[in-house]
């Protein structure tokens, strides 16, 4: 978007006399074929564009407040507008003409008179400071310029549609309107995602990256629908958005440089993210036709629209990473509906099981604007203190406003200012006590501990804590005392997180960025963007550098600046946060620099050590990593060593010694398993030489069927002795065995000979169905096969079903084969 703004400088009339000067001599526009809107009660822009620039009347059109009237909300600054239009058939002439006409008009310039408030009343009031706000459309301009049908032609955007028609060996200009609508579709979204990548949005299943993640898989199932195979230039094994992204990085040089430094960075993860879609795309696509059919055959049965669940949306959602839109796209195609409402349901229980109890403020709507009217913003002074003495400006209990509170109550408070942190920017909340001390005999009124600090509207800390003694009054001065201890474990663990962050940018690459963290008093969490787990090497090389870091006992610098300032000297923002004018920065010089409001330590020595306790993966794409720093550092190496003692004390070795002595009991451990096992089987082979004399014969060909339970046998046992049993019979044989392991659990094996394989019997399918009385199921191959079940009390009752199944199974596949 291109355009201009005015805030009292000038107004309509230059406005629009400019608007047209720029269209009509630096653009080259022909003036006979721009048309004009207006407000209809706009009465003063008609008379400017028709008197002054010289506009037929016939050109100009007045339209209703839809259309032409701008508002910033409910309430506040408006005004009437003003659009240019480009008419591409003149010659269709004046008469009927319609300005939202799209096969004719196109609106390119929209020019917005900001010159009323609106109040609550609905009432418009005149603005004592007029302002103008214009638009200009870059894709329509050049549409219009470049005479293309839509802007998706553009030499903006068509080099990708191109691109992508060349990899799917098609044409574009051959090509019909279906082929049209998604190589237009993937033109748009290579030209979004390879910005947003470049940017630091990674794809993910949460908030900007599940953005670039639908974009990202709406474009491989089109570019699959189009026909590309695997880059679209032989290798069938390979990505085709990376090489789509070429050409969008191409396109964008000259007026982005930065893009092409990051193209390597964005092309990895294009091809990562592409490659694992692909990878259950198909299993995806043949569940989704499977739901697709039912729907359609449910239609059929009982006359209703056809609507794929809620259930089995979220499944392919979840599962097989199917966004939302991608699954109602291929439903719409097919006529079927989603069931939204069924899946909305499914999330937010999904949403419920996952999300770990946190404590926040919660207050109605109207608690909150009467506690803004009767609480002022609290005045934070953590960072120079830990206790000061404030006044209690506001209480609640369960929400509710209270003018005071009694030992035992949970209660909520706020207080004018306060050396309490607020749980921000991954922080959590200080610890403490509050104090109120009489005002005649000193005489102690009440304690309150403080569990934790939020934040609501904006800027009011709600101290949430409990009445240890006295009570507690509206209005009553306190002794605020945070937890100095605690408070010290929370400075170590955020420094310490600022010295990950970079830390990481050096070992893994500067591209990695923070997706999240939470510095606790135990321990700290940094969530990151990258594409696989950290190398042991990685992990080791960080902590030596950290800890390299903290014993060159560097003292930390903190200012605040201006935002533009900050940026400028690198400091490092969180994407997608929202800062104000002025920011604080928090420096270790030479390693880290961010912007941060939390407390942090004066020195790197404050932090004594540092150590990564996990890795893993926590999303696609998403890393974190958990780190103790501090007194929590020497409370896990010492917990460590305590276990490392009693580790050598029990296998009498020295330390450096216990992994050797561990490997060498896994091997003792791991051939006596096979000992015992080897013992197992042959016990089996054994059981099983004594029933092969049960063997009965069934039907003409004499085939020798054994079915017999084997008690406890475990199931390889099992496996044994049906393979020695179906072995040593002769050909045609079938063997169906059952024990009872143990732990309520029931085994099933099937073997059958090639000869009974050749009646159409096969293993697999018999045994599933033998299993399912015993709660269980399985399958393998025609000639063996295994199932397992939880119902061992059916057993013999299944054992009698195989028997009475195979005897008649038997009997008619050799008469049909007779004939």
């Amino acid at each position: 978007m291109l355009g201009n703004f005015s805030f009292g400088d000038y107004f309509k009339k230059e406005a629009i006399v400019w608007a047209w000067e720029l269209t009509t001599k630096e653009f080259g526009l022909p003036p006979d074929r721009l048309w004009i809107s207006v407000f209809k009660d706009d009465d003063e822009a008609f008379s400017l564009w028709h008197n002054e620039v010289g506009v037929p009347k016939e050109r100009i059109k007045r339209m209703g407040e839809d259309d032409n009237f701008w508002t910033s909300g409910v309430t506040g600054p408006c005004g009437p507008c003003s659009e240019i239009y480009y008419d591409f058939h003149p010659e269709r002439g004046y008469s009927d003409a319609n300005l939202d006409d799209d096969s004719r008009f196109i609106e390119f310039y929209n020019l917005v008179f900001m010159q009323y408030n609106k109040k609550e009343d609905g009432s418009l009031e005149p603005l004592k400071q007029k302002n103008i706000d214009t638009g200009m459309g870059l894709e329509r301009m050049a549409r219009i310029l470049q005479k293309v049908p839509n802007n998706y032609e553009t030499d903006l955007i068509f080099p990708i549609i191109e691109k992508a028609a060349n990899l799917a060996k098609n044409s574009y200009a051959k090509a019909d309107n279906v082929t049209k609508t998604n190589l237009k579709i993937i033109g748009d979204h290579m030209r979004a995602v390879v910005y947003l990548i470049s940017d630091g949005v990674f794809p993910s299943n949460i908030g900007r990256g599940y953005v670039v993640r639908r974009l990202i898989r709406r474009v491989v199932r089109i570019g699959r629908l189009l026909g590309i195979k695997g880059n679209g230039q032989g290798d069938v094994e390979g990505a085709f958005l990376p090489v789509l992204a070429e050409t969008v990085i191409e396109l964008s040089t000259h007026i982005d440089p930065d893009l092409k430094s990051r193209m390597t960075h964005v092309l990895d993860e294009l091809r990562r993210e592409e490659l694992r879609f692909v990878q259950t795309l198909e299993r995806g696509e043949k569940l989704l036709d499977q739901f697709l059919s039912n729907a359609l055959s449910n239609e059929g049965e009982n006359g209703n629209r056809p609507c794929l669940s809620g259930k089995d949306v979220f499944l392919l959602y979840d599962t097989y990473g199917f966004p939302i839109e991608i699954t109602a796209e291929v439903a719409e195609e097919r006529g079927v509906s989603i069931d939204m409402e069924g899946f909305d349901i499914e999330m937010e229980n999904q949403r419920r099981q996952s999300q770990a109890a946190h404590n926040v403020v919660k207050l109605s709507v109207g608690n909150e604007l009467e506690l803004a009217k009767s609480v002022p913003d609290t005045e934070f002074l953590g960072y120079d203190m830990l206790s000061a003495s404030a006044i209690v400006k506001g209480l609640l209990v369960n929400g509710d406003p209270a003018a005071h509170v009694s030992e035992g109550s949970d209660v909520e408070i706020m207080l004018n200012r306060t050396p309490f942190y607020a749980e921000s920017g991954g922080q959590i909340g200080d610890n403490g006590y509050l104090y109120c001390i009489g005002d005649e005999n000193k005489k102690q009124k009440a304690i309150v501990e403080i569990k934790d600090v939020q934040k609501s509207l904006g800027n009011i800390f709600v101290h949430k804590g409990t009445i240890k003694e006295g009570t507690l009054e509206v209005g009553l001065e306190v002794d605020a005392a945070v937890d100095a201890k605690l408070r010290q474990r929370a400075k170590v663990h955020h420094t310490a997180t600022h010295l990950l962050q970079a830390a990481l940018k050096s070992v893994i690459g500067k591209e990695t960025s923070q997706a999240g963290s939470l510095v606790a008093f135990d321990r700290l969490r940094f969530d990151f963007n990258f594409h696989r787990p950290l190398a042991e090497h990685e992990i080791m090389e960080i902590e030596v550098l950290i800890n390299q870091w903290i014993s060159d006992a560097t003292q930390l610098q903190t200012k605040v600046m201006p935002l533009s300032d900050a940026k400028q000297a690198g400091a490092i923002a969180m994407f997608g946060e929202k800062y104000g004018e002025q920011v604080r920065v928090v420096e270790v010089p030479g390693v880290s620099m961010e912007l941060c409001g939390g407390t942090h330590v004066s020195n790197t020595l404050e932090i004594r050590g540092f150590k990564i306790i996990s890795e893993q993966g926590i999303a696609s794409g998403i890393r974190r990593i958990e780190a103790v720093a501090g007194e929590a550092f020497i409370e896990y190496v010492t917990a460590r060593d305590n276990h490392m003692r009693h580790l050598c004390s029990i296998l009498k070795v020295k330390a450096e010694d216990v992994t050797g002595r561990v490997e060498n009991i896994l091997e003792e451990l791991r051939m006596a398993r096979n000992e015992v096992s080897s013992l197992h089987n042959r016990i089996a082979v054994l059981k099983a030489s004594i029933i092969a004399n049960k063997a009965f014969l069934v039907g003409s060909s004499n085939v020798r069927v054994v079915v017999e339970s084997m008690d406890d046998l475990d199931a390889d046992a099992l496996k044994s002795a049906a393979e020695y049993l179906v072995g040593s019979l002769n050909d045609p044989a079938a063997v169906v065995l059952g024990s009872c392991p143990g732990d309520g659990k029931v085994s099933l094996v099937a073997a059958f000979s090639p000869g009974v394989v050749g009646m159409g019997i096969q293993a697999g399918k018999f045994i599933g169905g033998i299993a399912k009385l015993c709660g269980g199921g399985g399958g393998g191959k025609p000639n063996f096969a295994q199932a397992g079940g939880r119902k061992p009390e059916n057993l013999l009752d299944a054992l009698e079903k195989a028997r009475v199944e195979l005897m008649k199974t038997l009997t008619e596949n050799i008469s049909e084969t007779a004939i």
